[in-house]
């Protein structure tokens, strides 16, 4: 897994190759006994979207990072050991063994003398359009995968990672192939690794658009946020934006708004409702911020509330002072 053509440090000190790894392969901090060797190495390939590393520290190190943020490490162990701290639970990692760190995931490790590893950074974008290729349904929090693996439970999988090295050290390797190659890789752990994806193809149930309005009329209670939105339309926010002036005329947080304010205004007009107050229906659904103001945005929103909130008053015999405006975002 790369060769002495993309070595990038030899013998040298380790405190530089953490600086370079930083740059180019993920955040992260290191600790070192106060003694050490200048006998940390490194080399490193950048192919499409991955970025490909071989490292050695050449001392017992602690590495510590808070997160990785827009990417995945997929880190293989070719020699020594490495201890692995995380969600409550420790393993000592052996030749043959793969951690997986999701993007979010905080990670602790101890190195030995010896420790060497091969490490691939995949791009959050690289799984997703995977998903979206194969019309897989990916879950709103993100793809997870299970930290704890075994090359051996990935039948042709370090073959493949040596083809993906001897292509990156080609002098003109097409970028058509180059990104090919890390599709491969982001399905082959999709389908082989243990993580939260439904591999199997949804169903579809109608537009873009329509998907996300049933998605907002199940979940109208909720905090719903663009990300979720954008995800259910299986699309940017930017888009799904633009998608929302085209059909609504109007933007999707503004859409949520006002079918919330509709919601409400069918409470208040049901003569059959038993709403003791009118803050408990709005707090339902997420209005937070009351204030005496009968004048107010909400109150004169264009979905009939006043007729409703005084009709409403009307039945309960409730204070004038019951008025008040929302403020929901």
């Amino acid at each position: 897994m790369l060769s002495e053509n993309s070595q990038i440090f030899s013998n040298a000190d380790p405190y530089s190759v953490s600086d370079y790894v930083n740059q180019y392969i993920g955040t992260h901090e290191i600790n070192l006994p106060r003694k050490r060797a200048a006998e940390a190495s490194l080399s490193h390939r950048s192919f499409g979207s991955l970025d490909l590393c071989r490292i050695s520290y050449g001392s017992n190190v602690s590495v510590t990072s808070s997160g990785l943020n827009t990417c995945y490490h997929l880190q293989v162990l070719l020699k020594g050991h490495c201890l692995w701290r995380g969600h409550g639970n420790e393993h000592y990692f052996a030749p043959g063994e793969l951690l997986l760190i999701n993007p979010d995931d905080p990670a602790d490790l101890t190195y030995s003398n010896d420790c060497e590893k091969f490490i691939v950074k995949l791009p959050v974008t690289a799984l997703e359009r995977v998903c979206s290729d194969n019309h897989w349904n990916k879950p709103i929090e993100g793809i997870r995968f299970s930290p704890r693996h075994s090359l051996q439970q990935l039948n042709g999988f370090s073959s493949l990672l040596n083809l993906v090295c001897d292509e990156s050290e080609r002098v003109h390797a097409p970028s058509r192939l180059r990104e090919y190659f890390t599709g491969i890789i982001a399905t082959k752990l999709l389908e082989l690794l243990d993580n939260n994806i439904e591999c199997e193809p949804f169903e579809e149930s109608g537009s873009p658009f329509e998907r996300v309005v049933q998605f907002i009329e199940e979940n109208l209670k909720k905090n719903i946020s663009l990300d979720q939105m954008a995800a259910v339309a299986r699309m940017s926010p930017r888009s799904l934006y633009n998608l929302f002036e085209k059909r609504a005329n109007t933007t999707p947080m503004n859409y949520i708004r006002r079918l919330k304010l509709e919601r409400i205004h069918t409470y208040l007009s049901d003569p059959e409702s038993k709403i003791r107050s009118i803050t408990e229906v709005a707090l339902d659904y997420g209005f937070l911020h009351l204030v005496n103001c009968l004048d107010s945005s909400f109150i004169y929103d264009g979905v009939g509330i006043l007729p409703a909130f005084s009709s409403w008053i009307e039945r309960t015999d409730a204070p004038a002072s019951s008025s008040f405006c929302f403020n929901p975002f």
